[in-house]
Order: C-alpha cells, then sequence, then structure tokens
C-alpha cells in the first residue's frame, strides 16, 4: 500500500495524478517500476509497444508462462488504485515467492501496460493488443490533441511501431492471464466481501439517437396538437431503463441528451441522446438491443415523431475460464471468505488477452463503488486477502 501511494506520486499535473501513456509520468513511472521487478528477482525488459515485462522463471528456464497485469496509465485527475494495484500486487506475489526461494512449475510474468485508458491518443488497449498480436492496423497514424503522433511518441519512449509485431506471444508460450483490479462498483461493498471471482467483461454497444418533431411557439400550440421530440425522448429513455431493470446483470444508459434549437419558448422540434448497453453474454445484450429498438419504434408511432439509430461503437464480451475461476474461489473459500462471481461493467486489458489464452479476474471491493476518481479507495486488510488468494491460486494452479 506505500508502494502504491509512492507510485501515485509520479504525474503530469500538479495536485492530482494525471498519467498519460508515453508521457514523462509514464516514463518516471516505468524506471520506477523496473527498480520494484528488479528487487522482486525478475528479469526486466521494456517491449516495443511500451509494456515493461518482468519475468520470474519456473522450476526451470524458459517455462510458459502465467501473466500477471494491469495498467499502469491513468484517466485525469484519478485515483490511485485502478490499474495500478494490479502490477504492484504481482509484483509483490512474486517478491515474496523470491523470498522464500518458491519456484513453480511455469514461469511468471508480471505486465505493465501503458494504455489502457486511451486518454492521450484516439486507441486503447495498445499494449496488451501487442501481446494478443491484435494490434488495430493504423493505430500508430493517430495523434494526440497536440499533434503528437502515436508512432512518434512510442519511438521517443523507448518502443518501436515498426517491430510492434514481436511483442506478440506464442499461445504454446502463455498459460494464462490474471488480472488483479479494483470492482470500480459497489456489488463487493454490498455483500460485505473483500473479494469476487469476475466472470465475463460486459460487451457494449452504443447508439446515437435522433428524434425529429416539430417546433413550435411554446404559448400557442395546443399540447393534444404538439410533436415535440423531447417529450418522446424521454418517455424512449424511460423505456430504456425499464428494459434494463427487467434482466439481471444487463446495464444501459443514456448518457448524453440535446435538445434543438434549444430555446426556453420553442417546443423542441429535435432531440439527440446517446444509448450504451452492455452485457456479461453477447447474446442478451444483442436481444436488449432488438427490444429497445422496438420500444422506440411504438413511442415514435405513437408521437408522430421521426426516429434514426445509428450504431456507434460495439465490442463483445469476455468471457473468463471456468477453470481458472474455479481456481480463484478455491483459494477465496481456503481463506474462509464466501466465494461470490460477478461480470465486469467496465473494460479491461484482460478482454484482449483473450484472444490469446485463458483469462481470470480477481476484483478488490472499493469504497462506495467509486473509481476514476481522487476518492477511490481500498483497505490495507482488503489488499492482503487479494494478494493471499493470489499467491494460494498461483501454488496450487495445475500448468
Amino acid at each position: 500500500m506505500q508502494q502504491l501511494a509512492d507510485f501515485a506520486g509520479f504525474s503530469d499535473e500538479e495536485g492530482a495524478l494525471t498519467r498519460l501513456y508515453l508521457s514523462p509520468a509514464h516514463r518516471e513511472a516505468v524506471a520506477w517500476l523496473r527498480d520494484r521487478m528488479t528487487e522482486a528477482g525478475m528479469s526486466v525488459r521494456l517491449d516495443p509497444a511500451a509494456t515493461l515485462i518482468g519475468r520470474y522463471e519456473g522450476t526451470r528456464p524458459g517455462l510458459p508462462a502465467v501473466l500477471i497485469g494491469s495498467h499502469i496509465d491513468t484517466v485525469r485527475n484519478a485515483g490511485r488504485y485502478d490499474g495500478n494495484f494490479g502490477v504492484l500486487a504481482g509484483v509483490q506475489a512474486v517478491a515474496e515467492l523470491n523470498r522464500r526461494g518458491e519456484r513453480l512449475p511455469f514461469a511468471i510474468e508480471v505486465l505493465a501496460f501503458g494504455d489502457e485508458e486511451g486518454v492521450r491518443f484516439p486507441v486503447t488497449l495498445t499494449g496488451s493488443r501487442a501481446i494478443a498480436g491484435t494490434v488495430t492496423p493504423g493505430a500508430f497514424d493517430v495523434a494526440d490533441r497536440d499533434g503528437v503522433r502515436h508512432g512518434d511518441a512510442l519511438r521517443a519512449f523507448g518502443g518501436d511501431p515498426d517491430r510492434v509485431g514481436e511483442a506478440a506471444k506464442r499461445p504454446e508460450d502463455v498459460l494464462a492471464y490474471l488480472e488483479l483490479h479494483i470492482e470500480q462498483g459497489p456489488v463487493l461493498e454490498s455483500e460485505g466481501l473483500p473479494v469476487g471471482v469476475v466472470t465475463a467483461i460486459n460487451g457494449a454497444r452504443r447508439f446515437r439517437i435522433t428524434v425529429g418533431g416539430m417546433a413550435g411557439h411554446a404559448g400557442t400550440v395546443p399540447m393534444e396538437m404538439r410533436r415535440d421530440a423531447l417529450t418522446a425522448a424521454a418517455e424512449m429513455i424511460l423505456a430504456i431503463e425499464r428494459r434494463a431493470l427487467a434482466e439481471p446483470d444487463l446495464v444501459a444508459t443514456v448518457g448524453t441528451i440535446e435538445a434543438l434549437p434549444g430555446a426556453v419558448n420553442v417546443i423542441p422540434g429535435r432531440a439527440r441522446f446517446t444509448i450504451d448497453l452492455r452485457a456479461p453474454q453477447d447474446s442478451q445484450r444483442d436481444k436488449a438491443a432488438e427490444d429497445i429498438r422496438a420500444a422506440l419504434d411504438g413511442i415514435a408511432a405513437y408521437r408522430r415523431v421521426t426516429l434514426a439509430v445509428e450504431p456507434i461503437h460495439a465490442a463483445p464480451a469476455a468471457q473468463c475460464d471456468p477453470t481458472l475461476m474455479d481456481a480463484f474461489a478455491a483459494a477465496i473459500e481456503r481463506a474462509g471468505i464466501r466465494p461470490f462471481r460477478l461480470p465486469s461493467g467496465a473494460g479491461h486489458d484482460a478482454m484482449a488477452l483473450a484472444t490469446l489464452c485463458p483469462v481470470a479476474m480477481l476484483f478488490v471491493r472499493c469504497k462506495g463503488g467509486v473509481s476514476h476518481n481522487p476518492a477511490e479507495s481500498i483497505t490495507v486488510d482488503d489488499a492482503a486477502v487479494a494478494l493471499d488468494v493470489l499467491l494460494d491460486m498461483l501454488r496450487t494452479l495445475k500448468p
């Protein structure tokens, strides 16, 4: 926990934790973390996508590895635990094995990814996608808001966009990917549990909705004769909420809404809003999307407005491996804690690694479910439980 506090000092912004990918603070964080990995008994290298990798050999050199990782970039004005906890927990687990002189029947590699948040460049998961061999074509041609190209920034950092393909792992060299992460939600706290086993990382679909009505004078058009785009949109939003409430683990969010022309004395002639729809099963999410579309069509017909639905994003769900989930659950039970399983509504590097190898995640309770916020908080006791569970799981894992 003291290391996490120290690590939070590497920031691009005075008085707040803001550590962007390939920034000066990222460079300082990598240098500090390299020393901690070396002290823990690992050989350390920076791969072409700027992922810092520490390797702890198994009972003999060259064995396939269990990967343990997360990200060390942050959102602007972040909390200190999102991503960082998973990396430093991996380092600490290896340090404990090294202190005891333990070697496992597989190697362990701790991965510190630099681009999970996607704040600086309009791409995300660059490091984990490089490991999985799935970097998006053209990812290094985009630029940040200052006009700095991704590829140029990577070269200046010590990476190489032309050699990113060399970062890809061969499936036969990787046994599993494990990620410890704060929950970023309130479920574990409501259950009174320090940790939980993640079942899946929810898939997401997003839509931009445009409702067309008829603008008119707020004082002269009778209520029954109006084609108010905003009241139609309001009814649609409530229908979206009802559909999400009807099914466990399904979440739907209307995060933006706009009424046009936007004058106090004009009936809105057009309204725009967005939908973010997530579920741990793609079939569940897609069925909900169909139902919502049908409901919106019905409301539009009843209220005599037009409806345009534009898909703007789609990402499949990533399922966690049943054997690894069971291994985490057994370790939790051996710690005297009730095993509890829950999906992740947020995206993680494990999504990218799921195309390479079996993945599993362990969530740690966070106060109030708050994340992406300086108020982000976990307890020393919960961190200790998570680390004990990770070590137990590693020691009993069969390659």
